[in-house]
């Protein structure tokens, strides 16, 4: 007999050692001090024991291509899930960089913004006290100690680095430039209120390495820029809009609402710059950044690369969880009153409304050049008597003018100030009670008269004439007061006959304007409508700017849809009994009195038809009073059982504001070459275009940044973008972030 062990038929099975199964496709294998990882048999990371950044990298790989889930993961690697979620969290805000950082602040690096640390080294080198500095800060005494022993400041003793800084900043007043030199005459800065500018750690614009490993460790919050000497720079055009673009003083306004980032290589200022150019160049995305080379773009914006989508829209998400859009608009159209405020004796408000076509419910909207109603969100915009934009803001639920206008009006009135306007908006803003509102709020109205009102009679209309604008302008006009609100408003109104008979009302609060003036005011609000037109096909006004969401107020009331059905039913039934009623009055006067002279015969040989008419009678009163038992308006709320939501506003208003600030700048240059461009007011804008996509040269001096556009199709074209140049370099205007001064030329035609 053979004798056979129990332990031989069911052998124990053991993984080999040094082997720990993920799962059935994951396993890691480990000996000595490496470690591998290995997915169906081949390696996904290999690294050293000790290195705890490979191995939150390879934890990370692991989850985010899908191999394995957390638990199996924080199991394998003998963490918990918590810890794998951390490195989760790190490498999607910084990187791999990021898992290789230790917990709580990283060691060495100051709480401070270096701009805070150079101010607070400036005023020690001028010698105030720790007190003064402190309290000029805004931060404890303490903490200015400490910052200035980390700088070397021992005791009152400066060092002879400190000694040299004190002297420059003495003599001339003045911080090293971008490019290593001190800076040239400051009244020929854009900069006078001293801001002191960075400094970068490169010298080659084309390799900032050093200046992205700062912003990696914390030290840097924007690149500065930096130029060389370079030809055919590709759409460096576009660098003749930057006078204009700040000179509307964006930079500034943007610094000062949202003030900063975090340390970044691509900072706030190049993060404006870029989608202020991203404008003029017709990107009408984020997305559209892939069909350009980064190289290329970044030479005009003074870095070495241009951001990439993907951190252009971090950006632009840290920008919104901000929520500071709308204090921006108000100092954008601030700045523009101060700047432009004869433009705005006429503000003409009118609703925008952006069709959505994505899977969101969102309230519908009308939308007249589709002749439609379909899921949309409305902005309502403030442009100026020349169709500039100057202010917009989101409607709540696509609400009409009527009840948006009070709100915009209250905007208005915070950056107009004390300054008396004229507001133009068509007939759907019309309503007396509003206009008594907007009279007694110092305002003055324009706006078209709707509904019915008896016709002015022919023998009150003349001709007349006025010049507005340097062109002249002629009507056929009756001019009267009419009383509103029984008799308790009373405005002027200006009726315009036209060839073929009809009669345009037109009612105003203004008494001290000719006739014809009204007339031509009011109808330049078309002006506003070509702008929509043209930044809709222009500058995607239309296009949504991310795809997120917001909470909507679950309490606003909407149309109730049953109450639609129940009146549509009642419709129908009234239809019915109305189409039975005309046929029983057809019978009446089809009836031969020869055959029923009396009613009573008539009503029963037309019996079949009264009983018709008594059941449709019968349904129309059941249909009326099951619409009058249900409301007409309910919560959105009860509607649907999913959250209610909008799309969410911040990022939209924000890519609109700087989208406005780059047609404004593009209008100042048409305005500027329209002396030089005989065919300006029809190609104006096309000319500037092309000059904004064309190449150009860079001649970089130490303190000039000349810039010498490639030649344009034909001689008459050429000499507009010179005499552009020539204005444009009258004004003194540097490069945002440095002290070099823009110059412009072009080559002549070969």
């Amino acid at each position: 007999m053979i004798s056979i062990e129990q332990n031989d038929l069911v052998p124990e099975a053991q993984n080999p050692d040094g082997v720990c199964i993920i799962n059935d496709r994951c396993m890691i294998r480990s000996q000595e001090c490496h470690r591998i990882v290995l997915v169906s048999g081949m390696v996904l990371s290999q690294y050293s024991q000790r290195d705890r950044m490979a191995e939150a990298h390879a934890m990370v790989s692991l989850i985010e291509q899908g191999w394995a889930d957390q638990n199996d993961v924080a199991h394998a690697f003998g963490c918990t899930t918590r810890t794998v979620r951390r490195h989760q969290s790190r490498f999607d805000e910084g990187g791999l960089t990021a898992l290789g950082q230790r917990r709580g602040w990283p060691f060495g690096k100051s709480r401070m913004p270096p701009s805070r640390r150079k101010r607070i080294q400036e005023l020690k080198a001028h010698g105030h006290s720790h007190h003064d500095i402190a309290h000029r800060m805004g931060v404890s005494t303490k903490a200015i100690r400490k910052v200035l022993r980390r700088l070397g400041w021992s005791g009152t003793t400066p060092s002879s680095e400190q000694m040299t800084l004190k002297l420059e900043v003495s003599a001339c007043g003045d911080p090293p430039c971008a490019d290593g030199t001190l800076g040239g005459d400051p009244k020929l800065s854009a900069f006078s209120t001293g801001e002191v500018l960075p400094q970068s750690s490169d010298r080659d614009p084309r390799d900032r390495w050093r200046d992205r490993m700062l912003a990696c460790l914390g030290m840097l919050d924007d690149a500065p820029p930096l130029f060389c000497t370079r030809t055919a720079v590709p759409r460096a055009g576009v660098l003749l809009a930057l006078p204009a673009l700040v000179g509307s003083g964006v930079f500034d306004c943007v610094k000062k609402v949202y003030g900063g980032i975090g340390p970044a290589f691509f900072g706030l200022r190049t993060t404006v710059l870029t989608l202020l150019l991203m404008a003029l160049w017709r990107i009408r995305r984020p997305e559209g950044l892939k069909e350009h080379t980064p190289a290329d773009l970044g030479c005009v914006l003074g870095i070495d690369r241009a951001p990439e989508v993907e951190t252009l829209r971090r950006k632009l998400s840290r920008l919104s969880a901000m929520g500071r859009a709308t204090d921006l608009g108000r100092l954008l159209a601030q700045a523009r009153v101060a700047q432009y405020g004869g433009a705005l004796g006429f503000l003409y408000v009118d609703g925008h409304v952006r069709v959505y076509h994505g899977t969101r419910r969102l309230p519908k909207a009308h939308v007249a050049r589709m002749r439609l109603s379909m899921p949309a969100t409305t902005d309502y915009w403030i442009n100026d008597a020349t169709g500039d934009p100057v202010f917009v803001m989101t409607a709540d639920a696509n609400a009409g003018l009527v009840r948006m206008l009070p709100p915009v009006l209250r905007e208005v009135r915070a950056f107009l100030g004390s300054r008396r306007a004229t507001v133009v908006f068509d007939r759907g803003g019309y309503s007396p009670r509003l206009f008594q509102h907007i009279v007694a709020s110092g305002l003055d109205l324009l706006t078209y008269r709707r509904g019915r009102f008896p016709p002015v009679p022919a023998r009150l209309f003349s001709k007349h004439c006025a010049v507005v604008e340097g062109r002249t302008v002629s009507y056929v006009l009756a001019d009267q007061d009419v009383l509103l609100l029984h008799g308790a408003l009373r405005l002027r109104q200006v009726t315009r006959l036209a060839e073929d008979g009809h009669q345009t009302p037109i009612l105003t609060s203004r008494r001290d304007l000719s006739a014809a003036h009204v007339a031509c005011r009011m109808f330049d609000r078309w002006r506003q409508e070509n702008f929509f037109k043209y930044l809709r096909e222009e500058f995607a006004l239309d296009a949504l700017a991310d795809y997120a969401v917001a909470p909507d107020d679950p309490a606003r009331d909407v149309p109730n849809p049953a109450w639609a059905r129940a009146d549509a039913q009642y419709r129908q039934a009234r239809a019915h009994l109305e189409r039975l009623q005309a046929e029983y009055g057809i019978e009446v006067l089809a009836n031969d009195e020869q055959q029923r002279r009396t009613m009573r015969g008539f009503k029963t040989a037309q019996g079949a038809l009264r009983g018709k008419m008594h059941d449709a009678l019968r349904r129309m009163n059941h249909a009326m009073a099951c619409r009058a038992s249900i409301p007409k308006r309910v919560p959105v709320q009860s509607l649907s059982p999913d959250p209610v939501v909008k799309l969410a506003p911040e990022t939209k208003h924000l890519t609109n504001l700087l989208k406005t600030v780059a047609y404004q700048a593009e209008s100042e240059l048409l305005r500027m070459v329209t002396p030089h461009y005989r065919r300006a007011d029809d190609e104006g804008r096309t000319l500037l275009h092309a000059a904004f996509a064309s190449a150009a040269d860079f001649a970089v001096s130490d303190s000039d940044l000349l810039v010498t556009l490639a030649p344009q199709s034909s001689p008459h074209r050429i000499r507009a973008i010179a005499a552009l140049c020539d204005e444009l370099n009258a004004a003194t205007v540097r490069f945002p972030g440095s002290r070099l001064r823009l110059r412009f030329a072009i080559h002549p035609l070969k």
